[in-house]
């Protein structure tokens, strides 16, 4: 375990990264001499349209850090360098960062947000500097007032320092954009563009200015590629009383000829660069937008926060909320997968008992030919998590291709993957020891994981409840035991589309406590447990919201939910701890391993391989 110094509870490495120190150098050079004579810079993850995922162009905070996860904001001032990042990333911020930075693990006692950091800990009077296309409205908004009560200023920034410093900066990518099948998605463009129409009118706006990637895919039907394993492509949609307009670059020469006519009957496509100029001109018109991901440059540009309606984005929730054929795909894509996903671990046990040596990037790449097979398949949702031993124990873990380590089957072995289908996304966990025997330690944890899966797969609750207030039941088994983990228990999946999809989820996320769980919504079911240095279990489903079969009361005039789970692969038995299962884990996870065979069986005739270890896996406890 690592010690931590001082009151922050920092943490330090003691090795170099492949950054170069001439990068922080220069971002500070540029900080003194730039026009808005600024004090610190703020470098968030986020692109200007928030994506979690970023293209290589937008990976400001990496190309100046060196760290690579998914979350994290870096403050940079003339003395100091901050990283703050979650708890699903200190192990690996930890390695990743080099001396001159100081990790700030968000959600530690006595640990300031990056927010608080700037108002509390900087000197007073400071100029901090953004590019405000890559803050949200409401962060800027409540961070200017924040600092203003500290004695300092947030200043914009309009052409980002790291850039400057930056000059092989990657272009930003315009690969093809494809439609996305009506069979498929349920519901026609036309129809998706009336709701948010009539939605945004009856409350009296004149338009909505949709930033969000996976938004505007959804909302016309189109899928692209232009950020790493996500199914969208950069645009912005402007969807006013009469009219609807695209930007995008190259539409011309992205769009199949067909689907081009198809959307200049209802909709103008114009450049991508051209909304801020464009939306300068709408300054008469009463806007409505999501301030947690409309960037503080759109809200500039039609007029300020005095002219702009502030309110929670409409197409998030539609989105959230699956139609019967979107339902249809997500199972019928997550059968298919299953299938997939075990004859790659058919293949591993065959090859690791047979004392083959295997590099977690040959898994890796194995688990997606196996994926690849089916003509539905598009790509991977996710870079696989390939980890053994104590790789498992950092959260997002990513092999590397040409330097990632060999698989030790005596090893607790984890394993994250997902992919997109035509139809559907995917994203499971298992977790195995494929030979040897497990600790005590190492089966209590994995059957309280087990249990606290089970938990949240059979929860029933009333409309209204929100995923932070399941949060606890699913804990609960790991709880008892004085053990916990430090990321959400599940995150919405979208249907082809991101794999991390909100606004709901379970945790203890703010955002969480404010979108109740509805029938038709998509949710993953992920405990875990992490031993820093030793191994890593998660244990992971997609689950349904439905209404449950037998609920014979309606205490308070309320209908009651639940979950099916859509992700059939085995549990891995072997680090299972019978003594501590009580009969009705026993029930369910028996259960659990006859839909496998009913699923899963059909579909392997012939491969009689994996048909033996899916009935190995499978025999009832």
């Amino acid at each position: 375990m690592y010690r931590f110094s001082s009151r922050w509870q920092t943490i330090k490495r003691s090795f170099s990264t492949h950054v170069p120190d001439n990068r922080l150098n220069g971002l500070r050079q540029l900080m003194a001499t730039s026009p808005e004579q600024i004090d610190a810079f703020v470098i968030p993850s986020e692109d200007a349209h928030q994506s979690e995922y970023t293209a290589e162009c937008d990976n400001r905070r990496a190309w100046i850090s060196g760290f690579t996860g998914s979350a994290g904001c870096a403050v940079v001032s003339q003395d100091t360098a901050a990283m703050f990042t979650d708890g699903r990333y200190f192990l690996q911020a930890s390695k990743e960062l080099g001396d001159d930075w100081t990790l700030m693990k968000q959600g530690m006692p006595g640990v300031p947000t990056w927010k608080e950091y700037l108002a509390k800990n900087l000197p007073k009077g400071s100029r901090i500097g953004i590019d405000p296309s890559l803050i949200t409205a409401g962060d800027a908004f409540a961070l200017k007032s924040e600092l203003q009560s500290a004695g300092s200023d947030l200043v914009a920034v309009q052409k980002n320092l790291v850039d400057r410093v930056r000059r092989d900066r990657p272009e930003r990518p315009t690969h093809p954009i494809k439609e996305h099948a009506l069979k498929y998605a349920g519901k026609s463009r036309e129809e998706k563009l009336r709701d948010l129409r009539d939605g945004f009118t009856q409350r009296g706006y004149d338009g909505t200015v949709v930033s969000a990637l996976d938004e505007i895919a959804w909302l016309l039907n189109l899928r692209g590629s232009d950020i790493h394993c996500c199914p969208i492509f950069f645009a912005y949609c402007v969807v006013t009383r009469d009219d609807a307009v695209l930007y995008v670059a190259n539409a011309d020469e992205r769009l199949p000829s067909h689907v081009l006519s198809d959307l200049n009957a209802h909709i103008k496509i114009k450049p991508y660069e051209q909304i801020i100029d464009d939306l300068k001109d709408q300054t008469d018109k009463r806007f409505v937008v999501d301030p947690a991901i409309t960037n503080l440059s759109i809200v500039e540009a039609l007029g300020g926060q005095k002219n702009v309606g502030l309110e929670e984005s409409s197409i998030a929730l539609a989105k959230a909320r699956k139609n019967d054929a979107e339902l249809k795909g997500i199972r019928e894509s997550h059968k298919r997968d299953g299938a997939a996903v075990s004859k790659h671990f058919a293949w591993l046990s065959h090859q690791l008992c047979d004392k083959k040596r295997l590099y977690e990037a040959e898994a890796a790449e194995h688990l997606e030919e196996m994926r690849r097979q089916h003509e539905s398949y598009v790509g991977l949702s996710f870079d696989t998590v390939a980890a053994t031993g104590s790789n498992g124990a950092i959260i997002h873990y990513q092999p590397s291709p040409t330097d990632s380590a060999v698989i030790d089957p005596y090893q607790i072995y984890l394993c994250d993957s997902g992919a997109h289908y035509l139809d559907g996304t995917t994203d499971i966990t298992r977790t195995f020891l494929f030979d040897g025997k497990p600790t005590e330690f190492q089966k209590r944890v994995f059957t309280r994981v087990m249990q606290s899966h089970i938990a949240l797969d059979k929860a029933v609750f009333p409309t209204g409840t929100t995923g932070s207030q399941l949060d606890p039941i699913a804990r609960q088994p790991l709880w008892q035991d004085g053990l916990d983990f430090r990321h959400g228990t599940g995150h919405g999946v979208g249907a082809y589309l991101n794999v991390h999809e909100g606004p709901h989820g379970i945790g203890s996320r703010a955002a969480y406590t404010k979108v109740p769980l509805e029938q038709g919504m998509v949710v993953t079911n992920e405990p875990g447990y992490y031993q820093d240095g030793e191994f890593g279990i998660r244990i992971e489903n997609v689950l349904v919201v439905k209404k449950p079969e037998h609920v014979p009361y309606r205490f308070g005039d309320r209908d009651y939910l639940g979950f099916e789970h859509v992700t059939f692969v085995p549990l891995g038995k072997r680090l299972l701890d019978p003594a501590l299962l009580s009969e009705s884990d026993r029930a369910w996870i028996n259960s659990y391993h006859q839909e496998c065979r009913k699923v899963l069986e059909p579909q392997l005739l012939g491969d009689s391989r994996t048909l033996k270890w899916v009935e190995e896996e499978t025999e009832p406890l």
